[in-house]
């Protein structure tokens, strides 16, 4: 469900999983290249009494198919240091090989695929 109010940021960020198959590594490096290189100091005064933990977060991840289920939605909101945050995982990314098996990476045999998971975070004043 997307919060209430206006749309103040949108960022978008990807994220992968080379080895090992997990869902939750791909989805929280998205979350974290979405926001990792932006500062926002100007959103203090779009909230009420400046406090950034009055602010929406809505995080929209693009998953494939096979591993959506697998997303745990608390890794996800864990990435965020302030307000409420929402997750919303949908069919998306890219599951594709990663041209080698390293068991010793996580990788289930026979298995070379790398996940590549889409954030689009949304903070909502």
């Amino acid at each position: 469900m997307m919060p209430e109010g206006q749309v103040a940021v949108v960022e978008i960020g990807c994220g992968t999983d080379m080895h090992g198959q997990d869902a939750n590594v791909a989805a929280t490096r998205a979350c974290r290249n979405a926001i990792g290189f932006n500062s926002l100091p100007g959103l203090s005064r779009l909230l009420p009494d400046g406090d950034l933990s009055k602010m929406n977060v809505h995080v929209r991840l693009g998953v494939p198919e096979p591993y959506v289920k697998d997303v745990d939605e608390q890794r996800v909101k864990d990435q965020f240091p302030y307000g409420t945050v929402s997750v919303e995982v949908v069919a998306g990314g890219l599951a594709c090989g990663s041209g080698v098996v390293l068991a010793e990476q996580g990788d289930a045999p026979d298995n070379d695929t790398a996940l590549v998971v889409v954030a689009a975070v949304s903070v909502f004043c």
